[in-house]
């Protein structure tokens, strides 16, 4: 089964409170999952990073053998493609993780997208952002919830 993907991760004061988003689709581009996940105190980049993980695992929890993902992140996307060498230790141990949770899939590709084209994932992380800071969070409080037909796990 094919899925495709969008990601997005952002940190309000880099390094701040941070989150990531993954919005998957099936075939038809119906949303079969969307997480927001509250992480604490990170960077851009973690939240980059930790959005790849995400949705790369839910994928694969998902039956997904093909994973077709798109993501803002310059940055990411050319560092998992290997344009770019990973100069951050910390990164490159997620890149490792990603890596190995990627090899449950038969392909994947990770392609940069304009900010506006990504604009669900963008939104799920605002969303997480605001709703961290209106309940005064500081660190991940997991909370499930369930609707539209798929599960969803929030941080907030």
């Amino acid at each position: 089964m094919k899925l495709q993907g969008f990601i997005d991760g952002g940190s309000r004061g880099n390094p701040g409170p941070g989150a990531s988003a993954a919005v998957l689709r099936d075939a038809t581009g119906k949303t079969v999952s969307a997480e927001g996940l509250f992480l604490g105190t990170c960077t851009n980049n973690h939240a980059e990073y930790t959005a790849l993980s995400l949705i790369i695992g839910n994928a694969v929890k998902l039956g997904a053998t093909e994973l077709e993902l798109f993501s803002d992140s310059l940055l990411l996307v050319n560092q998992f493609n290997g344009i770019y060498k990973i100069k951050n230790p910390h990164l490159a141990e997620m890149m490792a993780e990603i890596k190995k949770k990627a090899r449950g899939l038969r392909a994947i590709t990770l392609t940069h997208v304009r900010r506006e084209k990504n604009k669900e994932a963008d939104a799920l992380v605002n969303k997480t952002l605001d709703e961290a800071a209106k309940n005064g969070l500081k660190k991940p409080q997991p909370k499930k919830e369930t609707g539209g037909g798929f599960e969803q796990l929030s941080l907030f």
